[in-house]
């Protein structure tokens, strides 16, 4: 039996198969991205989660050699057991500070663990910089949002309501069917009066079928599939709306963190010598535990906020790569 026209109904099944193949790759493309993504932020988490330590550990150098000021002072009775004290203290506070900051990290070598389905008591050792790629342009990725596999996936769904509605169609069309084949039959008895009878033969027909009347179920199948067509593309545009939207806010995001980059790194080099400086005058006893203090506090805002704006510059710099389809493991 062979079908020879229904509308060109199997054609548009078969092409709109072919479309949801399409689209399902496009699903698991967006997947991916989102893994890899995913996995590069937690990574860079761990990175400047590490940087923090660093500081911390800068910090308590400071605060060791500070006591250790006050003890050789105290003990020529140049020093008091206030001052003494509350070095310790504050020493005390960073190390403990320390072994918080350890159980963070700790905790994100898990979570990083966990999003490469790797045992989550393995031994992961990230030794690393966050380096930013300064070369995207605002223009280029809106242009590429169309390659987004979210978009693409919409523009498929688009193709694939179309052929339905093709489909739909080709339900009003008639139906010509070609059958043929060959018949064999044999009867043979022992007795009677026929004692053989055997047939055989091709044969061929044909089927012919004309949809007349059915209530305009199909008229209005037809008129469903567009609707439903005509929503594809306004969810194809929403998305590419939403996509250029957070493509804006977060190439803003990224601008920012890099024109504050350069001052925050100007700002630590100044803490640094402010620092030392405190720290050789408080040595002399030309400045107080105060002023020491304050530098110290300077010092760490300022490596905080330049290892944070580093971190944000690379987030947004993974989102706007994530948003075009250029992530690659």
């Amino acid at each position: 039996s062979i079908l020879l026209f229904n509308g060109m109904r199997v054609t548009a099944t078969r092409k709109r198969l072919a479309e949801i193949e399409k689209q399902s790759q496009q699903y698991i493309n967006a997947q991916v991205q989102n893994v890899i993504a995913a996995v590069m932020t937690s990574y860079y988490d761990i990175v400047r989660q590490q940087n923090y330590l660093k500081t911390f550990d800068q910090s308590i150098e400071v605060a060791q050699r500070r006591l250790e000021i006050i003890q050789a002072q105290q003990s020529v009775g140049l020093a008091n057991n206030a001052d003494l004290f509350q070095s310790q203290l504050d020493l005390n506070n960073l190390q403990q500070n320390k072994v918080q900051q350890q159980l963070v990290i700790d905790q994100a070598k898990t979570g990083l663990l966990t999003l490469l389905t790797l045992r989550p008591d393995s031994t992961v050792m990230v030794s690393d910089t966050i380096l930013v790629d300064k070369s995207i342009v605002l223009g280029t990725i809106l242009e590429n949002i169309s390659t987004n596999p979210d978009v693409i996936a919409a523009d498929e769904q688009i193709r694939i309501n179309e052929l339905i509605e093709r489909e739909t169609a080709a339900q009003r069309y008639p139906t010509v069917r070609l059958s043929a084949g060959y018949n064999y039959n044999r009867n043979q008895t022992s007795a009677g009066q026929t004692l053989l009878n055997q047939n055989n033969g091709p044969f061929a027909g044909g089927n012919f079928i004309i949809p007349i009347y059915n209530g305009s179920i199909f008229k209005r199948q037809q008129k469903i599939a567009g609707i439903n067509t005509r929503n594809a593309e306004l969810q194809k545009d929403i998305i590419i709306r939403d996509y250029s939207s957070n493509a804006v806010k977060t190439f803003q995001a990224y601008t920012s963190s890099l024109i504050q980059l350069d001052t925050a790194k100007r700002t630590l080099d100044l803490s640094q010598k402010l620092l030392d400086l405190v720290l050789q005058r408080f040595q002399l006893r030309q400045a107080t535990i105060v002023d020491i203090t304050l530098a110290q506090q300077a010092f760490v805002t300022a490596s905080f906020s330049l290892i944070n704006l580093s971190y944000a510059s690379k987030s947004s710099e993974i989102e706007l790569k994530r948003l075009t389809n250029k992530l690659a493991p």
